[in-house]
């Protein structure tokens, strides 16, 4: 049995956790060699967590964000001589900025991310 200050000390380890992820994640809007770093990050936390955790859905959010950004980068790279490729990558990191924010918001707020 995990005494209530383990369980509490597990929570702010976590937290912090996702904290350092939102931070490369933030980042990775300009510098994508950190938003590859938070999704390894996910990745690994993601298989230590209780399905449907707080931990785990913003963690969850987080791949989801980075995976969705890479498929939709491809996309907009096959566009890119039509122009339309350049309004997507656009409209792309609008997305991925707004999904930060709302998953930051979310955390500051001690809410799980819905899944």
């Amino acid at each position: 049995m995990i005494a209530d200050s383990d369980t509490n000390a597990i929570e702010h380890s976590e937290r912090n956790v996702l904290l350092i992820t939102y931070v490369l994640y933030g980042l990775g809007c300009f510098f994508f060699v950190t938003a590859v770093a938070g999704v390894i990050v996910n990745h690994i936390k993601m298989g230590e967590l209780p399905r449907g955790g707080f931990a785990w859905t913003h963690h969850r959010w987080l791949m989801r964000t980075f995976w969705f950004t890479m498929l939709w980068s491809v996309v907009c790279l096959a566009l890119t001589p039509f122009v339309v490729g350049f309004i997507g990558y656009g409209v792309l990191w609008l997305w991925c900025f707004y999904r930060f924010i709302r998953g930051v918001v979310t955390f500051a707020d001690h809410r799980p991310m819905p899944y």
